[in-house]
């Protein structure tokens, strides 16, 4: 069985008879990939799949004739042709690894939105592509920002496969659907302009927060491409579990359905509801964002979410992101995010929205809550503040 609970997920990835969702026989020309994956540089976004799972390898074909087409989350070995963007990987503990031309890693498949970077998707073949994110994600760049370097050029050397040969993808080890909690706990979701817009940062001294008050907080990553940065932090800040969406089998979450969006969405919260009283949700990128704004708009989130915070590097970013969510029927809490370094911004973001906005030491205080955890995302019957324990309330 694959894991139910998030304690379960360490043991259960170690056991190579997982149910594996919709995996189909590859073609049979997979070979054995002897010592190789010893020697090889395997990245965050891999780092649930068991190393002893990965037996074989399914070689492009020299004629192109019958190269498998990756898909999203299929994990691969790679070799880094010429160094770009990128001069490092992240690996499974979050040391990021220097790379070198010549060099094999593993990682996997996956689409990237990151308009400070680069946007990439999943390629037809096993023909050289790029890495499009540090964390371990193989994509073709469709294009880039102008502050970055032509990304870091790759050439796959094969998918990878079980013993059967049968390629191996990251949904294979996906946390399972928890028992449903007795209570649900406070759910504050942090949103924002853009990527780079200080989303995590809140996140995380909010937790800060919340932990100096003594409350049980969880924390998750709902959308994003697989880096372990952001969730180092978070659990740094007192969050206990701390999940993102390659619990759900994901790499990256850029153009996949909004149906698995908020599958994954509810996933990780209720592995949350399981043990904390509240639970911090960071939202990747910006309101922009399809995934993002679709999750947002969906009822999944209007059940789960009690209050936002919304994070903006400036004032007329945080305005117009909170007339955003107003206008469909979602109320900010708070405005934080890159804007907090400047008490001139903080100023005009004030002015603007009406809104208490907090930087960071305000957020660490242990009565931020009283602010940021006030009643104001509409809420379905059945899902009144009242419903819950007081425990969980607002003092």
């Amino acid at each position: 069985m694959c894991p139910t609970t998030v304690d379960a997920l360490s043991a259960a990835t170690d056991r190579p008879d997982a149910p594996v969702r919709g995996r189909a026989a590859d073609p049979a020309h997979a070979s054995r990939l002897g010592g190789r994956l010893g020697r090889a540089k395997l990245a965050y976004t891999t780092r649930h799949v068991p190393v002893e799972t990965l037996q074989r390898l399914i070689e492009p074909d020299p004629d192109g004739d019958a190269d498998p087409r990756p898909r999203a989350g299929d994990l691969v070995l790679a070799r880094v042709q010429r160094i770009g963007q990128h001069k490092r990987i992240e690996l499974a503990n979050g040391r990021r690894a220097s790379l070198f031309d010549d060099d094999e890693i593993v990682v996997c498949y996956g689409n990237r939105y990151a308009p400070d970077q680069f946007e990439g998707e999943v390629p037809w073949d096993l023909a050289p592509c790029d890495l499009v994110a540090a964390g371990g994600v193989a994509g073709r760049m469709v294009c880039r920002s102008s502050a970055v370097a032509d990304p870091t050029a790759i050439v796959p050397i094969g998918l990878l496969a079980d013993v059967t040969g049968r390629r191996v993808n990251l949904s294979d080890w996906a946390l399972q659907t928890p028992p449903r909690a007795l209570r649900r706990p406070r759910t504050i979701a942090v949103l924002g302009t853009s990527m780079n817009a200080g989303k995590t940062t809140t996140a995380a001294n909010l937790i800060r927060g919340l932990a100096r008050s003594g409350q049980r907080v969880g924390a998750a990553k709902v959308t994003g491409t697989g880096a372990g940065g952001d969730l180092w932090l978070l659990s740094d800040s007192g969050a206990h579990p701390v999940l993102d969406f390659t619990h759900a089998g994901y790499a990256s979450t850029y153009k996949v359905p909004l149906a698995e969006i908020v599958r994954t969405f509810e996933l990780l919260v209720g592995h949350l509801s399981q043990s904390v009283e509240t639970a911090v949700i960071e939202v990747a990128d910006g309101l922009c964002q399809e995934e993002t704004i679709g999750l947002i708009d969906s009822p999944a989130f209007r059940r789960s979410v009690d209050s936002v915070v919304f994070s903006a590097p400036d004032a007329l970013g945080a305005a117009h992101g909170v007339r955003m969510l107003e206008e469909r029927g979602i109320e900010v809490a708070a405005v934080s995010g890159a804007l907090s370094a400047s008490p001139l911004a903080m100023r005009e973001a004030h002015a603007l929205t009406g809104l208490p906005v907090l930087d960071i030491e305000a957020l660490r205080r242990p009565d931020a809550l009283r602010t940021v955890g006030r009643w104001v995302c509409p809420r379905e019957v059945g899902h009144t503040p009242e419903s819950l324990a007081p425990s969980t309330r607002a003092a």
